[in-house]
């Protein structure tokens, strides 16, 4: 995202092979259905799927979904993916919604891009309806910040003390804190980039290659079902590890009423 490391995904979401897998990943699925499964336990109404990327994680089939993202080319592979819902490009620092138009807004793995995270939560406050809620991921513990974040452009990780108080500031109450992530998925993750830097390394004077269509083809059954073993191996390790060994957090947050 803007200052927000935008420019540093295109190549990303230009990359045939990023954007034929990346939504194999165990660790995207997981974060995916814990967001949808707190989604069916609350009222449904429009909702905003922030910093969306070529991953959103809120189904369009049976909610209104407007998805956001600073990435024209984001957006536009993702509706060719999804073939629904409302796409706008957005800043989330300067969402171009009216304020309370939202009964819930998605921001998941956003915050760690921004610089100015705490004014970012504050923009999207103003538009969450009073009472309405965040569903907010973000990657957790100082300690964990490594290559894999280097990779993806993280600014930081985050301890859950300091995402409680950037939810106060911004007017948001923390009502549910869920581990979504442990400590294995961190391991995972690691060697997952070093191998996909190793398939991916560019040539003299090129960004990079790709595998042939008719071979990626043959990859991605692959690749999908060993995504499929991975998130079961990385769902029980984040049931058995404590909280604060988690690598990935997701809050609902409500917006305070100050009417009542």
């Amino acid at each position: 995202m803007a200052d927000i490391h935008t420019g540093s995904f295109q190549p990303l979401f230009e990359n045939q092979n990023y954007v034929a897998l990346k939504n194999y990943l165990y660790n995207y699925l997981l974060r995916r259905r814990a967001i949808r499964s707190l989604l069916n336990t609350l009222n449904g109404g429009v909702f905003l799927d922030v910093g969306s990327g070529i991953s959103p994680v809120a189904s369009p089939d049976r909610n209104t979904v407007i998805y956001t993202d600073l990435s024209y080319l984001a957006l536009h592979i993702s509706k060719h993916i999804q073939r629904k819902g409302s796409y706008v490009t957005a800043d989330v620092r300067e969402l171009p919604f009216r304020s309370d138009a939202f009964s819930i807004v998605i921001c998941s793995e956003v915050l760690e891009h921004v610089e100015q995270d705490g004014n970012a939560l504050k923009e999207i406050a103003r538009v969450i309806r009073p009472r309405g809620s965040l569903l907010l991921t973000f990657p957790h513990r100082h300690s964990y910040f490594s290559l894999d974040d280097r990779f993806v452009h993280h600014l930081r990780r985050y301890e859950l003390p300091e995402i409680t108080v950037l939810l106060d500031k911004a007017g948001l109450a923390p009502v549910d804190i869920q581990k979504v992530l442990g400590p294995l998925e961190k391991i995972i993750t690691i060697c997952s980039v070093i191998v996909f830097r190793c398939f991916n390394t560019p040539a003299s004077g090129q960004r990079g290659h790709s595998f042939r269509p008719a071979l990626l083809r043959y990859i991605a059954p692959i690749f999908r079902w060993l995504n499929v073993f991975l998130a079961f191996l990385v769902w029980l390790d984040a049931k058995i590890a404590p909280l604060r060994f988690a690598s990935v957090i997701l809050i609902r947050a409500e917006k305070r009423d100050l009417t009542s």
